[in-house]
């Protein structure tokens, strides 16, 4: 082997192996849906925008909600009293709408 192709082969093994490393660690990680719980009480509404999500709790008792994306990405965990709102992320420019409304552990972070 050339001094050439050591120096080449080298850091492409050491990254191969990094990302090896960071994609082991992802599918290890909990998922945040896997925390999530049944869905919303149809007292719970949400308001969406390019900007903001806007959820409210038209219930009477505290709620402790998230809100799951197109992208299956979901916000933090958020509790909210009765007949309070809470503002999420929006859809933005990529249209990352919002799927729905889940109540969760706010402990969890999930």
């Amino acid at each position: 082997m050339t001094n050439l192709m050591k120096r080449i082969a080298r850091p492409a093994s050491l990254a191969a192996t990094t990302t090896a490393g960071l994609l082991m660690a992802l599918a290890a990680a909990p998922s945040a849906a896997a925390a999530t719980g049944s869905p919303a009480p149809a007292c719970v509404e949400y308001f969406q925008s390019w900007r903001y999500t806007d959820v409210h709790n038209g219930c009477g008792d505290t709620v402790s909600v998230t809100v799951e994306y197109t992208n299956r990405q979901w916000a933090p965990c958020r509790v909210i009293g009765p007949g309070q709102w809470a503002t999420f992320a929006g859809y933005g420019t990529d249209g990352n709408y919002v799927t729905g409304v889940r109540t969760c552990d706010p402990l969890s972070g999930a």
